[in-house]
């Protein structure tokens, strides 16, 4: 019964998504729209296949890859950090809380120029921007999540003797594990995001550089491709997550 339903939940997005594709080359074929605007599909999996051939492109990948890992390391810990500090002092939190509200909802591709003047067109400058994008959502998300624990469970454990270390352990990491999981892929949605503007602003390397210099000369073809392989990317995090999520939030189904 359950693997039925693994089948029913996975057949809905995989017809969609092949009968999109079969529009798709069709309407290339026919000539509904211009090719060169809209290269066929069958084009951009035949460029795709080119690409992942290629030396180049691989390093490209593994360019990205670093620089988004880089950022992911730095912003998730320090955002937990900030995020459970603002929430166990409510006067910091008072008054720094509005201001990182205030800067979450500022385009950040407005500052990239900013970070290129301090800190130059390098991997620091990818890792810095990636931070920039993704440490505000982690703050405000973990932040969230504490204030959620109920304060009765923690009153219990400090009736008990437990420490601040057995309470955060205890108490609030198992209250706040789905909460996490569904913050640690938001933040690499965002991260990535970052990443890859980053890389189309201004860079020498990564796959961004790539998407960028294919738009520049209209490759429409190479162009799909690459979004393609950024999708794929994300999507293969996102859902690993999404699954780790299922399974840690499986209590939320019978509240």
């Amino acid at each position: 019964m359950k693997t039925s339903r693994w089948s029913a939940a996975l057949l809905h997005p995989i017809t969609f998504f092949a009968a999109a594709i079969a529009v798709w080359e069709a309407a290339a074929r026919a000539g509904v729209v211009d090719p060169i605007l809209l290269p066929s599909a069958s084009q951009v999996a035949q460029v795709l296949a080119q690409l992942l051939g290629q030396a180049g492109t691989w390093e490209a990948i593994g360019v990205t890859a670093l620089e988004t890992l880089g950022a992911f390391l730095i912003a998730v810990p320090a955002g937990m950090l900030i995020g459970w500090f603002l929430a166990e002092n409510r006067y910091w939190g008072a008054v720094f809380k509005p201001l990182f509200y205030f800067l979450f909802s500022i385009p950040k591709s407005i500052f990239l120029p900013m970070f290129i003047l301090a800190v130059g067109i390098g991997l620091e400058q990818k890792i810095a921007f990636g931070v920039f994008s993704t440490i505000f959502i982690v703050v405000m998300s973990i932040s969230t999540a504490i204030e959620s624990v109920s304060g009765r469970h923690r009153l219990v454990a400090e009736c008990y003797g437990a420490s601040r270390r057995q309470i955060a352990l205890h108490v609030f990491l198992p209250s706040m594990l789905p909460a996490i999981l569904e913050t640690l892929r938001l933040a690499m949605v965002f991260n990535f995001t970052g990443i890859i503007l980053a890389e189309m602003y201004v860079s020498r390397a990564g796959i961004g550089h790539l998407l960028e210099r294919w738009g520049q000369n209209y490759m429409l073809p190479q162009l799909m491709a690459g979004v393609v392989i950024v999708s794929c990317a994300a999507i293969v995090f996102n859902e690993s997550l999404r699954a780790l999520e299922n399974k840690f939030g499986h209590w939320r189904a019978s509240r």
